[in-house]
């Protein structure tokens, strides 16, 4: 199963056809399978990378032959077995990896890593168990070849992650689903038929026939997270197909879906769906065509524990239907030491409730005789502490000088205990400038301390985590969270919000990483408007106060620049216009007693009276002028022997 966008799913699958054992993997990356008949644990795993990397899915292979199957000795009991057993199971990891696991070895048959960039979210085996298909985190699907371990071939699949595969019975087609549901060509690795109806990411996906697809008779089902609906498609030759013809309706969103494929038009598709809510439904419908209206379960199941005297509901892990088509297979209780049962079901009650005693009916036994149960050795030389949380966390390891010696000394064979190893782990560790008596908090993700801050309320850490202004870094915390911590993180940044205003600088910042990330998820939530109320109207009356404070700002700072205006105007009127310094120029004698004699030394108010004075001397001396030039001229003709007395020169004149 692969995980969903709101809380991550419990990988969890019965073995086909016998149902004879339950695959579930804990929390804790462990991988237990339980023995249904004997209701023991039969096999636990414990990966190398369990606590860094864990399970994100489960899916069992198909059953093998027994010559098929690796060669031992084989009891009395077990002559009379099926020749098919089930025994491989694919593991995908958080860590971008491949396990595969064999139930009859009790380890690893091999491990199929360096393809995926990203966590591996659904894995799809073909019917003749030689060939695996992965979709992860990074857009693409890749086929393995188990037989060598290396990939046959890879190639981008959406623009989405992918989160959901299926196989078609024949292993012709491959179904594989982000937010679009996309039917592929195995063999041109081409696009067959494009499927869209959901508004969020597909997690369930399986093939409700196994008709060929050019007869409109092959149909398949889809679920998608947030939805409460299991919608079913049909495959036409002609291509309109773009719309479901049946869906299912769920009292919430599904987990675990088995189903009995239908051979023939005549035969009914029998389905158990395994909610979120923890109850199963039981369908029965004959795919021949497109129904408008939604169809209820025939049978709801819900199983109970009784506490006191009122009943306590308890969630369903998984369920499977037999091969009889007379019983089902249940799990329910904790995923740590879950409850088995095989019990009948009866469709004719539309409402079915199993009392049962949870506490009673627990078993903690192991079947030591045919247990794999392995304890990993620990070499601490090449051995690393991990800290359980979002893949590659770890913390650095300090070592006593004592504690250092010792282990030079030789390697030891056990495993150290809870105590030992937090007495390793230290969370902080001073940096290069850092004083001894400073410390500082150091991990490789900030989204890990996001996460721990906002579960154990520790101001430290929120402090230091909302005081970063790095842009990218608060886009990439916030993308990294699950959605379980965004509703926390929006209450704490609400609270400080409202806190100081200068921290409003800093947690608008958050508040927009959060809404561009998270908006799909926030948008679900029933009590949205409740929860983002206040945090709307605080914003809003802070928007309109701003602008009532930018015009009071506008409006102060024009006076405050008028006072500086007149301020300065009235030091530039005190200004002493006395010559600070006096430059003359050299002048002659000459100049001086000819030039200036005439003009008077102070300014008068009569300049025009001093005009015409001017002009009257002006013309006395051209009157003076004329008179000197006759009198040379009379003198020179005197000179040369004319007189003015002479007759015959004034004859001749004339």
């Amino acid at each position: 199963m692969a995980a969903d966008g709101g809380r991550v799913a419990l990988p969890c699958s019965f073995s086909p056809k016998s149902r004879q054992f339950l695959a579930l993997c804990a929390q804790d990356g462990r991988l237990r399978i339980w023995n249904t008949d004997s209701k023991t644990l039969q096999q636990e795993y414990v990966p190398s990378a369990h606590l860094s990397a864990a399970c994100t899915c489960v899916t069992w292979g198909p059953c093998r032959a027994a010559q098929d199957v690796p060669q031992r000795k084989r009891r009395k009991y077990e002559a009379g077995q099926a020749a098919e057993q089930s025994d491989l199971l694919a593991l995908g990891t958080a860590a971008g990896s491949v396990l595969i696991y064999s139930t009859l070895k009790g380890d690893l048959h091999c491990t199929l890593d360096g393809e995926h960039s990203g966590p591996v979210n659904c894995v799809q085996w073909h019917p003749d168990g030689s060939v695996l298909y992965s979709g992860s985190d990074d857009t693409y699907i890749a086929e393995w070849d188990l037989q060598t371990g290396k990939v046959r071939c890879k190639w981008k699949a959406d623009r989405s992650a992918i989160s959901s595969l299926c196989m078609n019975p024949d292993g012709k087609l491959l179904l594989s689903a982000g937010m679009t549901i996309k039917m592929w060509n195995l063999e041109t690795k081409e696009v067959y038929r494009k499927f869209t109806g959901h508004s969020t990411m597909v997690t369930t996906l399986c093939f409700a026939t196994t008709r060929p697809p050019d007869s409109n008779g092959l149909y398949f089902l889809s679920g998608a997270a947030h939805d409460r609906l299991l919608s079913v498609w049909q495959v036409r030759s002609d291509g309109k197909d773009k719309n479901s013809v049946v869906s299912f309706t769920l009292t919430d969103e599904p987990q675990h879906v088995d189903l009995q494929t239908s051979n023939s038009k005549d035969e009914a598709v029998k389905l158990a769906v395994v909610c979120k809510d923890g109850q199963l439904h039981l369908f029965e419908h004959f795919l021949n065509g497109p129904c408008k209206k939604p169809l209820s379960p025939v049978c709801s199941l819900q199983v109970s524990t009784m506490k006191g005297e009122s009943p306590v509901p308890v969630p369903l892990l998984a369920a499977a239907l037999c091969t009889d088509r007379l019983n089902l297979m249940l799990a329910y209780g904790h995923h740590l030491q879950p409850v088995i049962e095989r019990t009948p079901f009866n469709t004719s009650e539309r409402h079915v409730c199993l009392v049962r005693d949870v506490h009673a009916s627990l078993s903690l036994s192991v079947d030591m005789a045919v247990s794999k149960v392995k304890t990993p050795i620990i070499n601490e030389q090449q051995g690393k502490v991990l800290i359980p949380g979002l893949p590659g966390h770890k913390a650095p390891i300090r070592f006593t000088p004592n504690e250092s010696e010792k282990r030079k000394k030789g390697p030891r064979t056990t495993e150290l205990s809870i105590e030992e190893r937090l007495e390793q782990i230290e969370l902080s560790v001073g940096g290069k400038g850092a004083g001894k008596g400073s410390s500082s908090l150091q991990t490789d993700s900030f989204a890990v301390l996001l996460i721990q801050g906002l579960e154990s309320k520790d101001e430290k850490i929120l402090n230091k985590i909302f005081q970063t202004k790095k842009e990218m870094l608060i886009k990439n915390t916030v993308a990294r969270l699950p959605p379980l911590a965004v509703l926390p993180l929006v209450e704490e940044l609400s609270r400080r919000l409202q806190g100081h205003p200068f921290a409003a600088l800093l947690i608008v910042q958050w508040f927009k990483a959060v809404l561009t990330q998270h908006t799909s998820y926030l948008s679900s939530l029933p009590d949205l408007v409740s929860q983002l109320g206040s945090i709307y109207h605080m914003i809003e009356s802070r928007v309109k106060l701003y602008h009532q404070l930018t015009r009071l700002h506008g409006k102060l700072y024009l006076l405050m620049t008028q006072m500086a205006t007149s301020h300065s105007a009235h030091k530039v009127g005190d200004i002493d216009h006395t010559a600070k310094l006096v430059y003359e120029e050299d002048s002659s004698d000459e100049e001086e007693g000819s030039g200036d004699e005439g003009r008077p030394e102070d300014e008068s108010d009569d300049w025009e009276e001093d005009e015409a004075a001017m002009e009257v001397t002006g013309d006395k001396q051209k009157h003076t002028e004329e008179d000197d030039e006759e009198e040379d001229m009379n003198d020179e003709s005197k000179a040369n022997g004319d007189s003015d007395l002479d007759p015959e020169n004034e004859s001749e004149e004339e």
